[in-house]
């Protein structure tokens, strides 16, 4: 194969067809016409003499020489998108950029309130989109359609760039009035009524089964290695909720720390390390490889990073 004669073009097309999996959705993507993706289609399987893409039961399901191409082709355009990029300085004090942040609600109460005071000081007329997990998917980041995702993550497309914001250790908060604060510890934790909060991930889905014990996550995970459950009786997605329930309605909050402490001053809470031990969570925030040359992204980063980091001082 003599590589001066591939039209740069057919790499662009094959990149967003295995990402899209569909003749339709790529020719969309790239603003052209079905019959013209359909005919690149064609030309890229002479190229590489291989059909790449196959319909089966499922959609158009890549072929194994496809699969091994596209981590190549992605690197070498996203290099090629980086390179071809005006050299621009990003001017935080006049820039009017909106950075798209997919956050959780427990980055959103912790984090996110200290990084809105900072960006106001050095970024007057900057705009923050804050998206919630389960109004995007990977391919929205990936495309750098949503700036960032800020969250717990179990995995993540290798393709993504990420960084560790803060480890955080969790908390149990209940009413002081609660009977059980006169005497807390495992068996009294398991015999009381529990909120469980808690929102990771992306595209989230409709609901959560009590039952499917190994969907509830780290709480109940390490509840389950001891062979115990809690009697969970509200859930919610919301920690500022999931904090006024437990002042109010007689609950029990396990929480991480950093959550449990925005009440800290509340007189008629109590906030105690729970009765056994859970493996402290990291947030994160990842980006798409798109994104990590960017100017006015690299700086977002660095904020980020720096506020965690005064945060963890205080």
């Amino acid at each position: 194969m003599n590589i001066s004669k591939i039209d740069l073009n057919l790499l662009v097309y094959l990149d967003v067809l295995l990402r899209e999996g569909s003749v339709t959705k790529a020719a969309n993507q790239l603003s052209i016409t079905q019959p013209a993706m359909s005919n690149g289609l064609k030309r890229l399987r002479d190229l590489f003499k291989d059909p790449l893409l196959v319909r089966t039961s499922e959609g158009m399901t890549p072929t194994k020489r496809a699969l091994e191409l596209r981590p190549v082709i992605r690197d070498v355009l996203s290099q090629l998108e980086t390179s071809i990029q005006p050299e621009m300085d990003f001017d935080p004090e006049t820039s009017t950029r909106t950075f798209r942040i997919m956050t959780s609600d427990y980055a959103e109460s912790t984090l996110l309130l200290e990084l809105i005071d900072t960006i106001n000081e050095q970024a007057p007329h900057i705009t923050l989109d804050l998206i919630t997990p389960s109004d995007v998917t990977f391919h929205d980041v990936e495309q750098g359609r949503v700036d960032m995702a800020i969250n717990r993550f179990d995995d993540l497309p290798l393709s993504f760039h990420q960084k560790v914001i803060w480890y955080d250790n969790f908390s149990c908060v209940f009413a002081k009035n609660n009977d059980i604060a006169s005497k807390f510890n495992l068996d009294s934790y398991l015999k009381a009524k529990h909120i469980w909060v808690s929102k990771t991930g992306f595209g989230i889905g409709v609901g959560i089964d009590p039952n499917e014990v190994q969907k509830l996550g780290w709480v109940d995970a390490e509840l389950t290695k001891l062979g115990k459950k809690r009697n969970i009786r509200v859930f919610t997605r919301h920690y500022h909720a999931a904090l006024q329930l437990a002042k109010t309605q007689n609950l029990i909050a396990t929480l991480p720390s950093r959550a449990a402490r925005i009440y800290a001053d509340d007189p008629e809470l109590e906030i105690t390390a729970p009765p056994f031990d859970i493996p402290p969570i990291a947030l994160k925030m990842a980006w798409s490889a798109l994104l990590h040359h960017d100017a006015g992204h690299m700086w977002l980063r660095r904020l980020i990073a720096d506020v965690a980091d005064s945060m963890a001082n205080k």
